[in-house]
């Protein structure tokens, strides 16, 4: 039920307007978005990584309405790109193909995702490509697989609670395409997903296993603390090094892990989002999980 509430307050316009201009919003935004603009966004980048943790970049926003919005998106994370390489950091960008124009016409997702790519390759880094609800999961593979054969320098984002995951996952690590797993946050149908969480946690570490075994570079995305330390024993008894994976974690939660990660000797990247357009994001966040609200509560009285 408080997932299904969440989700649906997560579309209601007039709630998102109002808490994205409110006062009472911006302790969530501090802690959890980077700020508005991508000076204030490079800047976290900048003492993250003097903390030796990596970042993703994610300028927040999906679903344009128009061909010349998803070019403008595009052109945005062009001028991301350089200043990430101009600022000398070694980030990467994380983009939704919504935002770049899938609902429009997959050619025009493929032409600008490819800019993107070609420009991080030039740059020497890399563009991760997140996955959205189950109905843009073939569109954005096939996009995944063009790139990739044309540039490299791109990472596919696959949801554990889908039940096609493992055999996308196979395809992927068959073509040494690199994944991010997550565990899902969209709501979607029994006939696709599994709903219950015992369900999810117990394929996504199956598909970990999948990932550390036959992947390349794969990045784990996850806070819980034990799907962490099974993944660290199940590496450890593989002699899989720590370093050949991260571990993926959203910018603002759960600081005391990724600080102990790092310290154990493994490489850890945050999720770091800016931009004006962060209530989506922030109530899927809350939805992926109804114990997250909770979890959230702890967060924010916590170093």
């Amino acid at each position: 039920m408080m997932r299904s509430t969440l989700l649906f307050l997560s579309r209601r316009r007039w709630l998102r307007q109002w808490m994205e201009t409110s006062s009472f919003a911006q302790p969530l935004t501090r802690r959890f978005i980077a700020g508005r603009t991508l000076d204030e966004e490079l800047a976290v980048c900048r003492r993250l990584e003097a903390e030796s943790i990596l970042a993703t970049l994610d300028h927040l926003g999906e679903n344009v309405k128009s061909v010349e919005e998803s070019r403008a998106s595009r052109d945005s994370y062009l001028r991301i790109l350089d200043r990430i390489s101009g600022a000398g950091l070694r980030a990467t960008v994380s983009v939704k193909p919504t935002q770049l124009g899938l609902a429009l016409g997959e050619d025009l997702c493929l032409e600008n995702i490819s800019a993107l790519v070609e420009r991080a390759r030039l740059l020497a880094t890399a563009v991760e490509i997140d996955m959205e609800e189950s109905e843009y999961v073939e569109r954005t593979l096939r996009i995944v697989d063009a790139v990739h054969q044309r540039f490299g320098s791109v990472r596919a984002v696959i949801q554990a609670y889908l039940f096609r995951s493992e055999g996308d996952i196979a395809r992927l690590n068959a073509a040494g395409i690199p994944v991010r797993l997550v565990k899902g946050a969209y709501r979607e149908p029994h006939t696709v997903a599994w709903p219950r969480k015992g369900d999810v946690d117990t394929s996504f570490l199956r598909l970990t296993k999948q990932l550390l075994e036959h992947g390349t570079d794969p990045a784990i995305a996850t806070h819980d603390a034990a799907i962490i330390a099974e993944t660290t024993r199940w590496a450890a008894v593989r002699s899989i090094p720590p370093r050949s994976f991260e571990f993926q974690m959203l910018y603002g939660i759960r600081r005391d892990l990724q600080r102990q990660l790092v310290a154990d000797g493994y490489r850890v990247r945050l999720y770091v989002p800016y931009g004006d357009a962060w209530y989506p994001y922030f109530m899927r966040r809350l939805a992926e999980r109804p114990a997250n609200v909770i979890f959230l509560a702890r967060n924010l009285l916590r170093a």
